[in-house]
């Protein structure tokens, strides 16, 4: 204990220090700079507009700013309203404005610009089209999608190997939440951003260490290499938690991507998570926020954001974050720290980024997901939100360190070469048990142990992108070779004590002393190499859009005997993996797609049991058909699909180990968002799931439902900015999720829960200072309820009636 204490201290200084840092660096900048630099002319204007034609929507934007804007073009007409609302500059106004009329725009000198048509100038003899200068919000990438209506989502994301792509030209389902939405939302943890996925389930306790994931029925970032990439590469992002203080956007890519992205570490076939980092604007950026809630929890974040050099090539931006405090749970206590500084340079031919993380947390009695015992008949209620079984003398402390460098040159300007090198260190020591479930009447028992954990990652991948045409046909083709490397060290101490205790009434136990472990031996090394090429073609003016592509992946992994470091079982295997992708848009509303995609995971090896022990079966692929609709009207969207998934596994038949196990997850999604109607914002949706074992060794389990999947899942959220207080928005969430089955015989389950969260924030101006008051009440009702079951069966309690809030300022 006095070891863990000191350690703990010693966080507590590191990360008091990155706060500190990060709010005196933006003041004495911001000082500096001062002096040297002019006014920014292209301030941030608070807009509040809803117009039915290009004309009007013009002269609104420029009444409220006094910019200039002319066009001696024909104005096409626009379906409906449109809304522009919020902070942002007037160019991104225009954009809002502009979105899916085929226009954009010039500036002609200080706040001014004109409008033109793109395709006209590009046509004139002797003229060549110019490329409009966007700029984007303060707190934006310019080189990202934009926002769309309603500042919830984005208008597009990122594909993988192929780049940022417009949500209409996806042969895929992808959604990408915004920083504001994020913001908005208060969320702390990816995990809280996603919650309100219908499509995506995060079936842990947040009072945990770790998060995990469910898309479309399947199991993600369940292991010890984590499963959520970072600016599309696996082995940057933290292990088993990431914050939201460095990101910029939060992609989920619905099915397998194994050609986008190359096989995720753990196997997870489900879809792809993946965070797009901050990064300098083209305006100085100073933001502080202070917190309060989820408990007694007390913090705050920084974010400071700069560009340097006479054409503004080089930016940096910096995020710190610290919280300290009392949870929601009984006894718990929880200190988490970020530092995140993430440095760019644009120049003409050749873009750099340079991305560092420091994030950790640390937890005093951390709560864990409860086993059932197989001799338990029915399943108790749900405790109270706020009950913790683990002692006060349990603890975790996880430290996630890690670093990418990306790189683009122009060859000329239809090739560009690409590439990166990243790498990331997970720390885990902890003390804690995993608590069982012994009956109906909520009895638990528990042994815990002591472990330290460690987890190295390396990735790297390199590639070209080029753009030509054949006849009428346009190409964009890309080419990539990828690595992925892991390695997993931990040593472990079992604990003596049989610890007794209840779901409803948690017992004290007295500490049970167990040895720290002697060392930390490695237990596994595994190599994930790929080599993947893709080609988009467009036809007839992007009426139609076809995507084919495949990876060719190789698997190596290597266990590990932790006494004598002897190697016990080898895996050495490769696959190709293709996907063909298919895109049809009549008009610029509508969009219809189809697709193939494929997931992969590594084949197991037969266990000692079978007759065929040590055999490596081959990797097992997940086969995905999908095909949807999507609807754009400019200020309001919805999408619709049908998908089915099979992944195999292994399993013993008559004592011998084969591969012939499948899993078959079929489910409608329906999705809506945007602005309704004017100062009214809708997001989410309902997923329909059948999630059936189709093949299996036991006619007691063969077309049951599989653990942990809900047949049905909805998730809204509302939004409306009220005509009588200005500035003030009012919001409400509602989560329902059926039931879900915590084994496979389907002979227990958790029964269906409702949720509803409320909240408000209010927008105004202080001594000329932007602020931002936010206040959310979660599970208003207070429902005791299970929240989820993992893929080893084990059940979470969902949280209690909480409360959040938060101020942020840009000084």
């Amino acid at each position: 204990m006095e070891f863990k204490q000191a350690r703990t201290r010693t966080y507590s200084l590191i990360s008091a220090l990155l706060v500190s840092t990060a709010m005196v660096v933006p003041a004495t900048s911001g000082a500096l700079a001062a002096n040297v630099q002019t006014e920014i002319a292209q301030a941030t204007y608070s807009f509040d507009i809803s117009v039915s034609s290009l004309a009007e929507g013009i002269a609104e934007i420029g009444a409220a700013s006094g910019w200039r804007i002319a066009y001696t073009i024909d104005l096409p007409s626009i379906d409906g309203a449109r809304a522009i609302r919020g902070d942002m500059t007037v160019p991104a106004a225009i954009d809002t404005l502009l979105r899916g009329t085929g226009l954009s725009y010039r500036e002609t000198g200080e706040n001014s610009l004109i409008l033109i048509d793109p395709a006209t100038e590009a046509g004139q003899s002797g003229a060549a089209a110019i490329d409009p200068i966007r700029v984007e919000a303060n707190s934006t990438q310019s080189d990202l999608p934009p926002a769309y209506a309603g500042g919830q989502i984005a208008t597009g994301g990122r594909l993988g190997m192929l780049g940022n792509t417009d949500i209409m030209d996806a042969p895929v389902s992808i959604t990408s939440y915004t920083s504001e939405k994020i913001a908005d939302q208060q969320a702390q943890t990816i995990a809280d951003v996603l919650k309100h996925d219908p499509s995506v389930r995060s079936p842990n306790s947040s009072g945990g260490m770790l998060d995990t994931y469910q898309i479309r029925g399947f199991n993600m970032n369940t292991g010890n290499s984590g499963e959520v990439s970072f600016n599309g590469v696996y082995g940057v992002a933290p292990t088993y938690r990431a914050q939201t203080g460095y990101a910029e956007r939060i992609e989920v890519l619905k099915g397998p991507a194994a050609l986008l992205g190359g096989m995720a570490p753990n196997s997870g076939v489900g879809g792809v998570i993946n965070i797009v980092p901050k990064r300098a604007g083209d305006e100085d950026l100073n933001r502080v926020s202070t917190d309060y809630g989820l408990g007694e929890q007390v913090g705050g974040n920084v974010d400071f954001g700069r560009r340097f050099g006479d054409e503004n090539q080089v930016g940096v931006r910096f995020n710190g974050g610290y919280h300290n405090g009392d949870t929601y749970l009984d006894h718990q206590e929880r200190e988490a720290s970020l530092g995140a500084l993430a440095l760019d340079y644009r120049g003409d031919d050749f873009r750099a980024t340079l991305d560092l993380i420091d994030q950790r947390e640390n937890l005093n009695a951390p709560f864990r997901e409860f086993l059932v015992d197989g001799a338990v008949t029915s399943m108790p209620n749900a405790p109270d939100g706020n009950r913790n079984v683990a002692n006060e003398w349990e603890w975790s402390e996880v430290t996630d360190q890690s670093a990418l460098l990306g790189a683009e040159y122009d060859l000329t300007e239809k090739m560009t070469l690409f590439g990166s090198f990243g790498a990331g260190k997970t720390q885990v020591e902890r003390l804690f048990g995993y608590p069982e479930i012994q009956n109906s009447a909520g009895d638990t028992t528990d042994t815990v142990s002591y472990a330290k954990f460690q987890t190295k990652r390396w990735t790297a991948d390199a590639g070209v992108h080029g753009e030509f045409e054949t006849g009428f046909v346009g190409h964009k083709a890309t080419f990539q070779v990828s690595r992925y490397s892991d390695e997993f060290s931990r040593g472990l101490r079992n604990g003596d004590d049989t610890l007794n205790s209840n779901i409803y009434s948690p017992v004290a136990n007295p500490m049970d002393a167990v040895a720290v472990p002697a060392g930390r031996p490695k237990l596994s090394e595994t190599d994930l190499s790929g080599i993947a090429i893709a080609d988009t073609l467009s036809m007839w003016d992007d009426f139609m859009q076809v995507t084919v592509g495949a990876r060719h992946q190789r698997i190596e992994t290597d266990n590990f005997n932790a006494s004598t470091g002897a190697i016990t079982s080898s895996y050495d295997d490769s696959v190709v993996t293709p996907m063909v992708g298919v895109v049809v848009k009549p008009n610029n509303s509508l969009s219809v797609y189809a697709n193939y995609l494929e997931g992969l995971s590594r084949g197991s090896i037969a266990p000692n049991t079978a007759t065929n022990a040590g055999e490596a079966m081959a990797p097992y692929v997940a086969k995905q058909i999908e095909t949807g609709v999507k609807l754009d009207y400019g200020n309001f969207g919805a999408t619709a699909a049908i998908f089915q998934i099979t992944k195999p596994s292994g399993q013993l038949v008559n004592n011998v180990y084969n591969s012939d196990a499948e899993q078959r997850n079929r489910g409608i999604e329906l999705g809506v968002f945007g602005e309704v109607v004017p100062n009214v914002r809708l997001l989410g949706g309902v997923m329909f799931l059948d999630a059936e074992l189709t093949k299996t060794n036991s006619a007691t389990t063969k077309g049951n439902q599989a653990v942990g999947a809900p047949e049905m899942s909805i998730n809204l959220t509302a939004e409306w900015d009220t005509p009588f207080a200005q500035g003030l928005t009012l919001s409400g969430t509602v989560n329902h999720v059926s039931e879900q089955y915590v084994n496979t015989t389907n002979t227990l389950d958790i029964p269906d829960s409702t949720t509803l969260d409320l909240g408000l924030r209010y927008k105004t101006i202080f001594a000329e200072t932007p602020v931002t008051f936010r206040a959310t009440i979660q599970n208003v009702t207070d429902e005791d309820y299970w929240a989820g079951v993992n893929e080893f069966s084990m059940v979470s309690v969902g949280a209690p009636r909480t409360a959040l809030l938060s101020v942020t300022a840009d000084f």
